[in-house]
């Protein structure tokens, strides 16, 4: 069925998710109630007593009258939103403001150049009533902007949307036209977007994995050594979360804990405290079994104790709320204790449900039934709910958590506007200027700020991350990434494990090794996150559905985790609801399933839950016909169009639970019966699908049709849409997976995003810190159907190796590799790499700046003249110059530092040398010089700097199932050994890194690459679909060779025939980032650290090499005392000092101006001798000396 995975990706991309995410959140004009707007409709300010969508100012402030602005859309009469009504927020195409005032569009590459935000200005339409009129205001007037909104690359706000770019030209796009105008504005047209532009870098927000809001989840918790049952609930509201927790005491005392209460609280004195005054009612809405009754009526009278509870326990609610008074507001003011408990009950316990007085009796019986759970538990009548089932988790894409940050700054700015108004009431005659009040640079920051370090709001670091431009999958693989929200440091073994319910959702190879292991995960090929539905036309469609009330004895029907109602035939609600779906007349966000042991129809229409497409089947039968497979392939058919015939679904973790899903319809046969050719899956054609018949395939080698058994019964709901979709995009480039150990597969995606490749078309222009080209890649031989959504073959990141599997004289052991030098020498394996510096002018305060120029030799710091000899009269090194570590790339020179520096009258203050040079250890020429502009006016430069990397003794190399190694020995052709055509390997690997690691796949692709090259055609290695083993030893036969792989071979220096058949073949090999010359680290003398003196640390700060203890342990085992004095005090830190010789005094002396040494302590200057130490060993001394120990030191020859 790869049809209908073509098809997805005809219409969707492979970031699609994040794009559509954040389409849903921006303001568009074709998006008017979108998710920026609801924030700015539900904005109060004060929070308290405002009516949503308007800011109050403060009588006092405002002279006694009552001003209020309105900026969300009008309301109803029932507070609901006027459908009529108008956005009051948009935003505007991307634009920079130069320091000239001039403004224009901006597209991405221009802000990665000049290291700019890329931002669109967002506007907000403010209205004024005043005393309940509204002030006259013109309407261009009213939109006021209010700061600016990080753009993501392609989305419908950015300047390079097809949409955007169609509407701008008034007329609709051709695919080549789109190409062509993006190839204009110097981008890649097979870039997929989905990342931010943040002072000139590239950043992805990384989707969050988090357990489901407003859904009870119940647990054993383990408390003092004994298990006790407890349901929790992160309850949300507008991105407020608080957490509800009911536990049951060992003495049947039910309690609660809410947030904002320091203690927990009796479950009836909060029920009652809610309204719900009546024993009976309580006892109803908890009880659903009869052996609850007991634990329910001793909380119910434990209420009446007037002992604990005094003076006389609680029987109604006022009783309840003096309780509570009590409790949380002891000896404060009677108004303050009101408002203590009123805030606890109506804003921290379960938000979800409202946060007014009249939502109080839904959260009485919401608690009721929580603690229903809890004593479901206790009696064994339920399970404890599994928290890492995919069910329970829900995914925040970008929209979602822009959202999230989009509210708190937004609300952030209108407080600061309503505290500026007042401010500004007095002094300006009593008018107001919104305009001239707001400061919208406020809400730019904190959204820039966030961007920028990925410091979330809700205390969440590393959420934004800089894109990873190795090659062109890694940035793919990168934009799919989800990670979850536990700590790494901490074992979490269940939630590292891969769940059943992740199959088809996310990969299961892909995964780093190593502390995250488990814990950061990535997408599968074919996934959906919903976007939500409003529950409430759920429910009214239910109603119609015959839905009964809370109390009726039935199924119960939860509707994203909320009782809706009980229901006599759960198993017809739910192939109603499905049958209503599938037609189009439900939202396909829907999800239902019917959870037979619980007796509990559960139906989810909330936005995060992480979905699959499966085919339907009915009565043993696909719904999907052989017209539909023509129509797909001749391109008549749509993506959507499949769902509204009832073709596919999709399905969340929750509904696959009621499902029985087969994998394939039928087995394809080893050969052909009628022409004799071995098959795989891809070379049959299915005739029949929608028949309960036997399945009719046919051959596309001769055309025959045969029949097979059909694999569909009765029982079978739904089919896989295609096997290979379970594995992500990284994973899904290894060829043959199936025939692998696991932990290969994930080695070997993880290393696919480590290889060197073309990461980007525009490579030359864009301005990355640093970048990786290799310089010949190819297109693997041996393919698979995922590189093409990815567009890995216009993007490739390796090469075909020739290979023979031999150990070679002892230099390949332990995974080394010998590769032909003649072969390196013909381009094989060689890369460039690119590190782009950038320098600015910048400007001071006091009207000094810096300027790029060939620094005077009276500047302080300059350089001699030599190094200086590569740049130009304008401080700028010219292009094509050859460069060394250390080399002036940009002179510049800098005010001084301080500007307390003495200086006489007459002589001007010195200037630093602040030039830009090459790094340490690098070498190579300048690729290019650009100069331009930064934001507020002042010179930009980039140069960047590119080196030949030839592969040498060291580099690491790979293949695509974790058989990673590095060069052990380059030999010269004439030494390799080779084949009786005369073939000579490009690459020698050693036998016994194959049979322990069972990479299988390994070496089928090798075979399979041979057979390629030969046919001169791609060979399919798709997981579960590629093709098979049988066919491409046929392929061997065919071609000449012997059908095992296997090849007589000559060793190459002595021209013997080696004894044992050797096993050759192509493989697709890649080179990884990880070079020698970029990890070579030697030093003899260098820079030290200010405080102890000591070498500095690292191969950056061009650090000494650590000589620790094992080292000086070995050394003592030699008895190399002189060697360990060479090591840890003559090259480290040695230094001499002066100490006084008095035996009662031993401190160190000093030297007074006159060269005079004399003991500061005792004044003696005559009995003082010259010592060697390290220089921490006299660092100590005065730190203590400090602290006010005194250490003295007494010399071993004066005693």
């Amino acid at each position: 069925m790869r049809d209908l995975v073509d098809l997805y990706f005809t219409e969707r991309n492979i970031v699609n998710h994040h794009v559509s995410s954040f389409n849903d959140f921006l303001a568009t004009s074709d998006n008017p109630d979108s998710r920026m707007q609801r924030i700015v409709d539900d904005i109060r300010v004060p929070t308290d007593d405002t009516a949503r969508g308007t800011i109050r100012l403060d009588p006092e402030r405002t002279g006694g009258r009552n001003i209020e602005i309105r900026i969300g859309r009008a309301r109803t009469e029932t507070g609901g939103i006027d459908p009529a009504a108008k956005p009051t927020v948009r935003i505007e195409p991307p634009k920079v403001m130069e320091a000239n005032g001039y403004s224009h569009e901006l597209v991405p590459m221009e802000a990665r150049l000049r290291n700019l935000n890329y931002l669109s200005p967002v506007y907000v339409r403010f209205e004024v009533f005043e005393d309940g009129e509204e002030v006259p205001i013109p309407e261009g007037d009213k939109w006021i902007r209010v700061g600016d909104m990080p753009m993501m690359v392609k989305s419908r706000g950015c300047n390079l949307n097809r949409d955007v770019m169609s509407f701008r030209l008034d007329h609709s796009l051709s695919e080549e036209e789109y190409h062509n105008a993006l190839i204009t504005n110097k981008e890649d047209p097979e870039e997929p977007g989905g990342y931010f532009i943040i002072g000139g870098t590239e950043r992805a927000l990384i989707t969050l994995e988090d357990l489901a809001p407003n859904r009870v989840m119940v647990e054993y918790n383990e408390k003092y050594g004994a298990a006790m049952e407890a349901a929790k609930v992160f309850s949300q509201r507008e991105g407020y979360r608080a957490l509800t927790l009911v536990e049951k005491k060992k003495d049947g005392m039910l309690m609660v804990s809410v947030p904002v209460a320091s203690s927990s609280i009796p479950l009836i004195a909060l029920m009652k405290a809610l309204g719900m005054e009546s024993d009976q009612e309580i006892f109803e809405t908890i009880v659903s079994d009869d052996a609850m009754t007991n634990t329910v009526y001793a909380n119910i009278e434990a209420s009446l104790d007037k002992k604990t509870y005094a003076p006389n326990g609680y029987h109604t609610t006022e009783d309840a709320i003096l309780f509570l008074e009590r409790n949380f507001a002891a000896g404060q003011a009677k108004e303050y204790r009101t408002k203590k408990v009123e805030s606890i009950l109506d804003h921290s316990l379960l938000p979800h449900l409202g946060d007014t007085s009249e939502d109080r009796m839904k959260k009485a019986i919401y608690l009721g039934r929580i603690a229903r759970s809890v004593l479901e538990l206790s009696l064994g009548k339920r399970k404890e709910d599994d928290k890492d089932h995919y069910a329970n988790k829900r995914l925040k894409l970008s929209g979602d958590l822009m959202e999230d940050l989009f509210r708190t700054s937004f609300s952030s700015l209108m407080k600061d506007l309503k505290y500026q108004l007042e401010r500004n009431w007095g002094r300006k005659r009593n008018e107001l200027n919104i305009a001239s009040s707001i400061r919208p640079d406020l809400l730019t920051h904190k959204l820039l700020h966030a961007l920028a370090t990925g410091n979330w709001v809700g205390g969440r670091a590393g959420v934004s991350q800089l894109l990873d431009r190795t090659s062109n999958l890694s940035a793919m693989s990168h934009l799919r990434r989800i990670t979850s929200s536990l700590t790494r440091s901490q074992p979490h073994f269940e939630a590292r494990d891969l769940h059943p319910t992740q199959w088809g959702r996310l990969c299961p190879s892909e995964t780093p090794e190593g502390q995250n292991c488990g814990l950061v995960k990535n997408a599968a090929l074919i996934i959906d996150v919903s976007e939500g539905f409003p529950d409430q036309d759920v429910k009214w469609t239910l109603r119609d559905l015959g839905l009964g009330s809370v109390k009726d004895n039935g199924t119960r029907v939860f509707v994203n985790g909320d009782l809706a109602g009980t229901h006599d035939s759960p198993r017809d609600l739910v192939s109603q609801i499905r049958d209503r779906r599938r037609v189009g007349i439900l939202s396909n966000e829907i999800n239902i399933r019917y959870d037979e042991e619980m007796d509990e129809v559960i139906i989810n229409c909330d936005e995060g839950r992480l979905r699959r497409p499966l085919l339907i089947l009915k009565d043993g039968r696909t719904a999907i016909t052989r017209k539909h497979l023509e129509s797909i392939r001749e391109g008549k058919i749509r993506w959507s169009d499949m769902f509204r015939e009832g073709v596919v679904e999709w399905v969340d973790a929750e509904e696959e639970e009621d499902l029985l899903v087969l994998v394939d319809p039928y087995e394809v046969p080893g050969r052909c019966e009628h022409c004799n050719h071995t098959l795989s899956p891809m070379d049959t054609d299915w005739m029949n699908p929608g028949s309960d018949a036997d399945e009719i395939l046919k051959c596309k080698w001769c055309g025959g049709e045969f029949s097979v058994p059909n694999r569909i019964t009765k029982e079978h709901t739904h089919m896989e849409l295609d096997p290979m979709v379970i594995l992500g995009v990284a994973a899904g480039v290894v060829p043959y997976p199936e025939h692998n150990s696991a932990p290969r597969i994930t080695m070997g995606a993880g290393m696919a995003k480590q290889a060197l490749g073309i990461p980007a078309a525009n490579y030359r222009i864009r301005p990355d810190t640093r970048g990786h080209l290799m310089h010949y890649p190819q297109v693997p031989m041996v393919q698979t159907e995922t590189m093409k959504f990815i567009g890995y073959n216009h993007r490739p990141a390796g090469q075909n190796f020739c290979i023979a599997v031999l150990s070679y004289h002892g230099y390949n052991i332990e995974d080394a590799l010998i590769m032909n030098k003649s072969s390196v020498q013909r381009g094989l394996g060689r890369s460039t790499f690119l590190r782009s510096y950038r320098s600015e002018e910048r400007r001071y305060p006091g009207g000094q700046e810096d300027h790029f120029e060939i620094p005077s030799p009276d500047v302080m710091g300059a350089r001699t003249d030599l190094s200086y000899a590569s740049l130009g009269e304008d401080g700028l090194i010219f292009p094509e110059a050859e460069i060394s570590g250390s080399d002036v790339l940009v002179g510049k020179t800098s005010p001084p530092r301080f500007l307390e520096e003495e200086t006489d009258f007459l002589t001007p203050q010195k200037r630093r040398e602040t030039s830009v040079t090459v790094r340490p250890g690098e070498t190579g020429f300048v690729d290019s010089v650009m100069v331009t502009e930064s934001e507020n006016g002042s010179r930009l430069v980039r140069v960047k700097v590119r080196d030949q990397r030839i592969p040498e003794l060291g580099d690491k190399f790979c293949s695509r199932f974790g058989q990673k190694g590095v060069i052990g020995k380059l030999v010269d052709q004439c030494d390799m050994p080779f084949t009786c055509q005369g073939v000579t390997p490009d690459l020698v690997v050693n036998p016994h890194g194959i049979p322990s690691r069972m990479t299988i796949g390994h070496v089928l692709e090798m075979i399979a690459g041979r057979v390629g090259s030969m046919e001169g055609r791609l060979v399919d290695g798709t997981a579960f679909s590629g093709e098979n083993e049988l066919s491409i030893r046929d392929g061997l036969v065919r071609n000449g060779f012997k059908n095992d792989g296997k090849e007589v071979m000559y060793d190459g220096t002595t021209g013997h025939m080696i004894q044992m058949d050797v096993y050759t073949g192509v493989i697709f090999y890649e080179k990884l980032h990880h070079m020698v010359s970029g990890k070579l680290h030697v030093r003899s003398r260098g820079p030290v650290q200010i405080l102890t003196r000591q070498p500095t640390e690292g191969r950056s700060r061009q650090g000494g090499l650590r000589f620790g203890e094992m080292e000086r342990d070995c050394l003592i085992g030699h008895g190399a005392a002189m060697v360990i004095k060479d090591r840890l005090l003559d090259q480290s830190d040695g230094t001499q000092q002066y100490v006084c010789g008095n035996p009662k005094c031993g401190h160190v002396a000093i030297m007074n101006r006159f060269g005079n040494l004399y003991c500061p302590v005792c004044k003696n200057s005559t009995n003082i001798h010259l010592v060697q130490t390290s220089y921490a060993f006299k660092l100590l001394m005065d730190e203590l000396l400090s602290l006010g120990v005194a250490m003295r030191l007494q010399l071993e020859d004066l005693r």
